[in-house]
């Protein structure tokens, strides 16, 4: 069973920058890290979760959405079978719940709807003020 644990968030001003952290586990000698696609998404109450940043592990590809391109950057850590999301230039409309995400599959280079997503971390809260 793949375990998703996030941290890194917290409350910063406009403009400033905060990096999240999802350190993945329970991958077998099967289901290596590096077989999945990790995605970032983010969710305000009442709204329907985003799809923001994915990665596919095993060639580091990555995708963004309009909203956050330039301004975010999703990597990796292999060895350590670590996600990261570096934020900058933070907006206040960036405010939300974040969470990782992780399927068993290729995501060259495309967002993933939240629903193709099977295993879930529990979300780590950025609130940005003007």
């Amino acid at each position: 069973q793949v375990r998703l644990l996030e941290s890194g968030g917290g409350s910063v001003q406009a403009g400033g920058s905060l990096r999240l952290s999802c350190a993945a586990s329970g991958y077998t000698y099967r289901t290596t890290y590096r077989t999945f696609c990790m995605g970032w998404f983010r969710q305000v109450p009442g709204q329907e979760r985003e799809e923001i940043a994915t990665l596919y592990a095993g060639t580091g590809t990555t995708a963004y959405a309009d909203s956050v391109m330039g301004r975010f950057t999703i990597s990796q850590d292999r060895d350590q079978n670590t996600l990261y999301l570096q934020m900058d230039t933070l907006k206040p409309e960036d405010t939300a719940m974040y969470y990782c995400a992780a399927v068993r599959q290729t995501c060259s280079g495309a967002l993933w709807h939240w629903s193709s997503f099977p295993y879930w971390g529990q979300g780590t809260q950025v609130t940005v003020s003007s």
